[in-house]
């Protein structure tokens, strides 16, 4: 009997000191709420974002394929028509319709190595000059649409 009396006493003991380490962890956790509100909001957050990459790879697959052909057709299109303003020696149209290709091309190293090997060095040069200007408009932008007007 002292040996069932033993178990029974190390259960209780074992219970009841998972039942401080739970409590202790409840107040831990109302203790960290209270110090920053967004603490859980936050936790949940990171955990929903880790998990992310993997659920969101198929549905970048599986984009709409009208709108890469139209978006390939507008690339193939200001390619052509900056090829065509420096041939004229419209410079300007040409910066333009050049670097309208670039923002939307998928693989714009490539392209840029593309046009090194194609265009005059002077017109790659000022290119290059031109490309961190649109990125800045670019930035400028996309921040202006996510200020909400009012």
């Amino acid at each position: 009997m002292p040996s069932v009396h033993l178990g029974v006493g190390l259960l209780a003991t074992l219970a009841a000191g998972g039942a401080i380490v739970l409590l202790g962890y409840c107040v831990y956790v109302d203790w960290r709420q209270h110090r920053d509100p967004t603490f859980l909001r936050r936790r949940l957050q990171d955990k929903r974002r880790a998990g992310q990459p993997k659920a969101q790879a198929p549905a970048r697959q599986s984009w709409d394929p009208v709108k890469k052909k139209k978006l390939q057709e507008f690339f193939l299109q200001e390619v052509q028509m900056g090829k065509l303003c420096l041939a004229r020696g419209e410079h300007g149209m040409a910066f333009e319709h050049l670097t309208n290709a670039l923002l939307v091309c998928g693989q714009p190293k490539e392209l840029l190595m593309f046009f090194k090997k194609t265009l005059p060095p002077e017109v790659f040069q000022m290119l290059l000059y031109k490309i961190p200007l649109i990125c800045q408009q670019l930035e400028a932008d996309m921040h202006e649409q996510e200020v909400p007007e009012g």
